[in-house]
């Protein structure tokens, strides 16, 4: 292949808009599959970026908590185009998800009882337990590298499943694990991960490997100050609006309140969150029940976007639920809360970005994965995994333990395993089929009923 030598001409403001718009249409296929279609676009196809400053700030991504895809766009939009690119890279990576995951919550929530939609659901279920043992796979093969890491995970395992603990203890301690394993036996915990493999070079980026930094992102310590200053006047003012209009102990103001703790804990991507939403949400707060959680983590698996969206629909299930503006008016109560919930959960990540980008930009060296964030990773696993047990339980014992074992569930479920991990089957066909294998079965037993 040829390569351009040609420096291309850098995108205007508007340009770059239409492509973040465009791309939070097309992100499927989680962190993994965002951050390729980014690599692929950026990188080779429009040369925005050289890929060693790409791989630059997606290392920096890595290491913070929150969708990492959804950084990477805001990191490379501030680069470009100073604070409101990278507001409206990080924005529309984001609301494309928001309005297709509320309509398909409303379909839901007013239609979900439906037989056909109810049969759809019955099969999406278990694959949704399949797709959550496939990442307990994929990163637990990548992380578990040696014995102590792997006696972190299962520890992390029995925390939360035979204890109850809650998920912040458990990354807490994780951390302190990793930060001792990294004093006393560091070659345990120096676990690197790289993202994929460098790609050819794809000729002169616009940023390209020895442009200098934009004025805009030299870090300063005045900088550092009003960006501080102005997050926490952000998060402060809205959920001070949210407590003075509604109260502390309403459900919006602890919805607020509750994702951004959420939001500060996702390390490890959102399965790794996901307990700990499922304590809060479903236990502590009943905006939603058990089975309404894992149906909303089906729906999430098939839009574009982060996963971690999954919370809108927390959100508006809650908002739903609770009724906040009254029973006439059920979808504006979903749709408010679904959107405080969106808001509270992608603040941090834009914080993150703006402070500590100026830093990173002026390192232009590797980062390495820290020994207390290896020791979270490990953890992690033992955390999906009990993610696992728990969607498995419901959906093979719907009734308890004492009542019967469903195997047709078990059959769609085992085959969307082997579909995700044998046959490498994208997760929106295996959730498509498997809708389609559970309508398929619900319509069968209706005609011989």
């Amino acid at each position: 292949m040829t390569i351009d030598s040609r420096t291309p001409e850098a995108p205007t403001f508007w340009e770059a808009l239409v492509y973040w718009l465009k791309l939070g249409f097309i992100s499927f296929g989680g962190p993994a599959g965002q951050i390729a279609i980014m690599h692929e676009d950026l990188v080779e196809r429009k040369r925005w970026i050289s890929e060693s400053r790409y791989l630059h700030a997606l290392n920096y991504c890595m290491v913070l908590p929150g969708p990492e895809a959804q950084q990477l766009a805001t990191y490379i939009g501030w680069l470009m185009h100073r604070t409101w690119g990278g507001i409206v890279a990080g924005g529309l990576f984001v609301l494309p998800s928001l309005f297709i995951l509320t309509a398909l919550s409303w379909v839901y929530m007013a239609y979900g009882h439906v037989p056909a939609i109810a049969g759809v659901l019955y099969g999406i279920k278990p694959a949704v337990t399949a797709i959550v043992v496939s990442a307990a796979y994929r990163i637990g093969s990548r992380a578990l590298r040696n014995g102590l890491l792997w006696g972190i995970a299962m520890a992390a395992f029995i925390a939360i499943f035979a204890l109850n603990a809650p998920f912040p203890l458990i990354v807490l301690t994780a951390a302190v694990l990793g930060y001792l394993g990294g004093r006393f036996a560091p070659a345990k915990f120096a676990v690197g991960g790289g993202h994929g493999q460098a790609g050819k070079g794809a000729g002169p980026a616009v940023i390209d490997d020895a442009t200098p930094t934009p004025d805009h992102a030299i870090f300063t310590w005045a900088r550092f100050a009003r960006v501080v200053v102005i997050f926490v006047c952000m998060w402060a003012g809205a959920i001070g609006s949210l407590a003075a209009l509604c109260g502390w102990n309403s459900a919006l103001t602890q919805m607020a309140w509750f994702f951004t703790k959420a939001a500060l804990m996702t390390f490890g991507g959102a399965y790794a969150v996901l307990p700990y939403v499922y304590q809060g949400a479903v236990d502590h707060f009943h905006w939603l029940t058990a089975q309404q959680m894992m149906d909303g983590l089906a729906l999430g698996e098939t839009t574009p976007g982060p996963l971690i969206m999954v919370v809108s629909f927390v959100g508006f299930v809650g908002g739903w639920t609770k009724a906040l503006f009254g029973s006439d008016s059920l979808f504006l109560a979903g749709m408010v809360a679904a959107t405080v919930v969106t808001f509270f959960t992608f603040l941090p990540s834009f914080f993150f970005i703006f402070l500590g980008g100026p830093f990173i930009e002026s390192t232009h060296g590797n980062l390495k994965f820290t020994a207390p964030l290896t020791g979270i990773t490990a953890a992690v696993v033992g955390v999906i995994v009990n993610l696992a047990v728990f969607f498995a339980y419901h959906v093979l014992w719907p009734a308890g333990f004492s009542g019967r074992f469903d195997w047709p569930s078990a059959l769609i479920g085992v085959g969307a395993v082997v579909a995700l991990l044998r046959l490498k089957t994208g997760v929106i066909t295996v959730v498509g089929l498997s809708g389609l294998a559970g309508l398929a079965l619900t319509l069968a037993r209706s005609h011989l009923i």
